[in-house]
């Protein structure tokens, strides 16, 4: 629980006397913004100013007489660590979930407040299902909470930047043009566009208003002729930026969003029913439009990297496997010493990383979790928390950079001090399913969903397993973690040629230690076949080596071992020869037991 948990106390019954003064019997408050972004700004972070919860997922629900906190898997120990439990319960959604929780606990006929604006008609839908009429959901236009939020912080007014096209490999005119076509092949007149990364990728810009995101927070009208309402407050929008994007763009404020969507009186609007917020579409169907649900049209094309985009990438995984390998040179010469913790170990990554030509800071924040901190799967180290790294233990250290034209992702585990019989057994079984994905070959169509099994299977030969996807999408100097395609028992989208996506199995033991081990991977043709579909597989953009003490060489396989060789030659001939002779030396010794 939080060091001093009065402040939240005192807001939570401020807020349970601003929901009474409304009428209400309770509130939902969501962990979004407006956006339904991941990231989000300061002035978003409602649930943790409410809780203390700092996680990136989470629905609080507040009654008169009781108050919980619903997170997954992921955060099951934080959420413990950061919420007073004598004010919050906590509960796992994957075994109950908010509208489950209401049903229960909620009286008969009460009236529960949300924020139109953070949550999704999909959401509510889940919601109105599973309270079965018993209470009312009343849509709060001002969230009440920030009514009683003193010294908030305010919205980010930060200007949009270019994203070149020869980055990009296409402008924004063909992008819309591209796109138009789609909303034509539907039917459609219009598209309404939400999600801040599409619209960042549609018109090659990106921001500064959220961390460890490069987005500019807007909302964006396609239409049907390939012209485009960007609804965005115009000092974001500058001469230069209208210029970059060409013709057929229009700059409107987002307090005009209300009026332009009461102009499309019988016009057929795509809408993403699962990602955009339920206001959208309640003002669409006042306005007398017809809302066809669809998938947002830029998703799967945005994850799908062209060659231009894939060789910006792949330069950028080069850049950072040379900070990554000299953060673990050093981990190795000096964290047995004892005088290094975890907070030093992210400022010396970021360090190491802002040598590097067009580092813009982390893709998010940095989890270097030392022993028993290890073993929770999103930790972020604070001052209460920061493990001093002496031997012996096991380090994870999950961390991303964003350069200004590629994002990076990775995870390793290091042993400080002599690793346990036991900590070896578990990261050679990791790791063998980690090259098992790699290795992975699968005709077109296959699904992650498919693919995630690989990465599980000597884990689960030996009774255990992990409580989070084995992999997600990746950006291109954007989200970290990008839709619509994952490598998870939720993988439902077929694996493309182009596509980035995450490697990373892990193993947690509660109280004791975690292992991750993480690579980015491109999807690629592998052979195609005359009749029927392609053979894809990965190639490797990740390109930093593994910690040879936590190895079980004898429990690799002759074909996982020349997969290790092949992959560590790759390192030693691109990184190699970009090192520190000192650092260089270091590698080499790393990898010999590979190579030799």
């Amino acid at each position: 629980m939080p060091e001093n948990a009065a402040p939240y106390q005192d807001r939570l019954n401020s807020f349970r006397q601003k929901i009474a003064e409304m009428g209400l019997d309770g509130f939902i408050v969501h962990r979004t913004d407006e956006y339904q972004g991941e990231f989000i700004a300061a002035c978003a972070e409602r649930v943790a100013w409410l809780t203390g919860f700092t996680g990136s997922t989470g629905t609080v629900i507040v009654l008169k007489d009781r108050a919980v906190v619903f997170t997954d898997g992921r955060y099951s120990i934080q959420v413990e660590r950061e919420t007073d439990p004598a004010l919050y319960e906590s509960q796992d959604s994957g075994a109950i979930t908010p509208g489950q929780w209401l049903s229960q606990n909620a009286r008969e006929s009460s009236a529960i407040g949300f924020d139109p604006w953070l949550h999704t008609p999909v959401q509510l839908e889940k919601i109105y299902k599973e309270i079965k009429g018993r209470m009312v959901l009343k849509p709060i236009p001002v969230n009440p909470l920030d009514s009683i939020w003193t010294a908030r912080p305010g919205k980010p007014m930060n200007p949009a930047e270019i994203f070149p096209n020869d980055i990009a490999g296409s402008d924004s005119l063909t992008k819309r043009a591209d796109l138009a076509l789609k909303l034509k092949e539907k039917g459609a007149d219009a598209c309404l566009l939400t999600a801040c990364d599409s619209i960042c990728w549609l018109l090659n810009v990106r921001g500064r208003d959220v961390l460890y995101a490069p987005l500019v927070l807007s909302y964006a009208l396609l239409h049907a002729d390939g012209t485009l309402d960007w609804f965005i407050d115009s000092r974001k929008a500058q001469t230069a930026i209208l210029d970059h994007v060409g013709q057929g763009v229009r700059v409107m404020p987002q307090e005009n969003m209300a009026v332009r969507l009461s102009q499309l009186a019988g016009r057929k609007v795509l809408f993403d029913r699962d990602r955009s917020p339920v206001w959208f579409e309640q003002k669409l169907l006042e306005a007398g439009a017809q809302v066809i649900a669809a998938k947002d049209p830029a998703e799967l094309p945005k994850a799908i990297k062209n060659e231009s985009e894939s060789a910006s990438i792949r330069d950028v995984h080069i850049r950072d496997a040379v900070a990554v390998i000299q953060l673990l040179h050093e981990l190795d010469r000096e964290a047995h010493k004892g005088r290094m913790t975890e907070i030093e170990v992210d400022e010396k990554i970021q360090q190491y990383r802002i040598q590097q030509f067009g580092y813009q800071g982390p893709s998010f924040a940095t989890i270097a979790g030392y022993n028993e901190n290890g073993a929770v799967i999103h930790y972020r180290a604070t001052p209460e928390t920061n493990a001093k790294i002496e031997p012996p233990g096991l380090l994870l250290i999950d961390c991303g950079g964003q350069y200004s034209w590629g994002t990076t992702d990775i995870t390793r585990t290091v042993a400080i001090g002599e690793p346990t019989p036991e900590m070896k057994l578990h990261y050679t079984l990791v790791l063998k399913g980690h090259i098992a994905l790699s290795r992975a070959k699968f005709p077109e169509g296959t699904t992650g969903v498919q693919l995630d099994t690989l990465a599980r299977q000597y884990l689960w030969d030996a009774g255990l397993d992990y409580a989070h996807g084995t992999g997600h999408g990746v950006g291109c100097y954007l989200g970290v973690h990008e839709g619509p395609v994952s490598i998870s028992p939720r993988g439902n989208e077929p694996l493309r040629d182009g596509m980035l996506l995450t490697n990373e199995p892990g193993y947690y033991r509660k109280g004791e230690y975690g292992i991750r081990i993480e690579n980015i991977l491109q999807v690629r043709v592998e052979k195609e076949e005359p009749v029927g579909p392609r053979l894809l597989g990965f190639r490797t953009l990740t390109l930093v080596p593994y910690d040879p003490r936590l190895i079980l060489k004898e429990r690799l396989t002759v074909d996982e071992n020349i997969w290790l060789r092949a992959y560590y030659l790759d390192i030693e001939e691109m990184i190699g020869p970009k090192l520190r002779p000192e650092t260089r030396k270091w590698l080499n010794a790393q990898t010999a037991p590979i190579l030799s």
